[in-house]
């Protein structure tokens, strides 16, 4: 199936009333993961980002981890999550105790309309 409609996407900013707090859970998760996190050459935006997340829970949304962890990755990293212009994502399934989350960031060669749309 594929489809187009023409609307402006929403922004998770937009979507919420009111400021966000993070959650002692979400404190603890961004400590762990910049910790377990290891130093890595970061590549010439703009980039793909290909993240798979391993679930012990089929029930699990792909999409609900995806924004904490790249703000985290963003934090590491010192890139800025507005030059990602691709994200591939995949949901895997792995035992309870097993969890886990993989990425990997890469430049993307893009014709030469998207660049110049992203110097706008």
């Amino acid at each position: 199936m594929k489809a187009t409609i023409n609307i402006k996407p929403l922004s998770v900013n937009q979507a919420w009333r009111g400021r966000r707090f993070k959650t002692d859970k979400y404190d603890t998760y961004e400590k762990e993961c910049l910790l377990l996190l290891k130093s890595i050459e970061v590549p010439q935006p703009p980039y793909e980002l290909r993240l798979s997340f391993g679930f012990s829970n089929y029930l699990s949304d792909i999409d609900n981890p995806m924004k904490p962890f790249i703000d985290i990755l963003q934090k590491k990293y010192g890139f800025d999550d507005r030059d990602i212009l691709r994200i591939v994502v995949e949901k895997l399934m792995t035992d309870k105790g097993k969890e886990f989350v993989s990425f990997e960031l890469k430049t993307i060669d893009l014709p030469l309309i998207n660049k110049i749309n992203r110097s706008s």
